[in-house]
């Protein structure tokens, strides 16, 4: 291994009642070389995709409950361990990471295993990431499935939307950035509608044997662009550009539970053209891990997004 990169031993993942073989693709750092980004990669090769990516702090484990529902109905699910998260590669310094790193380790990844007809499956950090690969390799993409997720500007919401609350996220930013290490279950459970299982507990925090793994976790909440001088302002402009360009179906499916992104499920509904006459969904009891609440409900939100899209499928 590179100097300054973790790799969590695998004997921690066992007995998880997660029962998919991963998948490794390598991408590349131009400071680290070569990293190991794990995926699950379930069902026909030559079938859509669905891209299922997770946020801050869990890993590809949070969609455990939507994939088997997506290959039985003929379709790939594809969900990635976004590098520093689940089994992938881990960087050991918080200042190895960043929003347009984390942007061309996804990009990669995405054209090692020359993924198309992509519905992109975003959520929390998922959407911020995902949406720039969107737009930077639309050819690719098919559509959008954004679920409790957000792309901020520092750009006043449409009228008659209430504004991003962005003192949660200040305040979430400010802690991951003085604290030294998180109970990654505990973050996970303290947002959620439904208690976690002990074994959804052992899960979530599998990935991180002590502190020293869990860099990316406690550097991504002060990469949230919330000011105008951060990196990605720029960038995510850019990106609404494109969006308010993107007719392919666009779908919101948020919960009913986080405070956190609410606003947002209607900024995508005014902004973005293909988000027009969809069959947008509200998934009820559901906190901000809406694929842990309520997985079988939002499989189903993808699952007839797909056949619409496919219906040859």
């Amino acid at each position: 291994m590179p100097a300054g990169v973790l790799r969590t031993d695998e004997a921690r993942f066992g007995g998880l009642d997660f029962p998919f073989v991963p998948r490794y693709v390598e991408v590349r750092d131009a400071r680290f070389g070569p990293l190991r980004m794990a995926a699950i990669d379930e069902g026909p090769r030559d079938a859509p995709v669905a891209l299922l990516l997770h946020g801050e702090p869990t890993w590809s484990y949070l969609y455990r409950h939507m994939i088997p529902p997506v290959t039985a109905a003929g379709f790939r699910a594809v969900a990635p361990d976004f590098i520093g998260f689940g089994r992938s590669d881990k960087l050991a310094a918080r200042s190895a990471y960043s929003y347009d790193a984390f942007v061309g380790w996804l990009r990669q990844f995405v054209e090692a295993l020359d993924l198309t007809r992509i519905t992109l499956v975003c959520q929390d950090w998922g959407g911020p990431i995902g949406l720039r690969v969107l737009a930077e390799r639309p050819e690719r993409f098919a559509a959008v499935l954004a679920a409790n997720t957000l792309l901020p500007n520092c750009e006043p919401p449409p009228r008659g939307i209430p504004d991003w609350p962005g003192k949660l996220i200040e305040d979430w930013a400010a802690f991951a950035a003085a604290a030294d290490d998180m109970l990654v279950s505990g973050i996970i459970g303290g947002v959620s509608r439904k208690p976690l299982t002990e074994l959804a507990q052992r899960a979530y925090d599998a990935p991180f044997p002590d502190a020293s793994y869990k860099a990316a976790a406690l550097a991504f909440p002060p990469l949230i662009p919330i000011r105008e001088d951060m990196p990605g302002i720029a960038e995510n402009r850019r990106v609404w550009g494109f969006l308010e360009r993107f007719d392919k179906p666009f779908v919101t499916a948020f919960s009913d539970g986080d405070p956190t992104t609410a606003p947002w499920a209607e900024v995508f509904r005014r902004r973005v053209p293909g988000a027009a006459r969809q069959p947008h969904a509200v998934i009820r009891e559901a906190g901000h891990f809406l694929q842990e609440d309520a997985g079988a409900q939002l499989a189903e939100v993808l699952v007839g997004m797909l056949r619409r899209a496919f219906p040859q499928q």
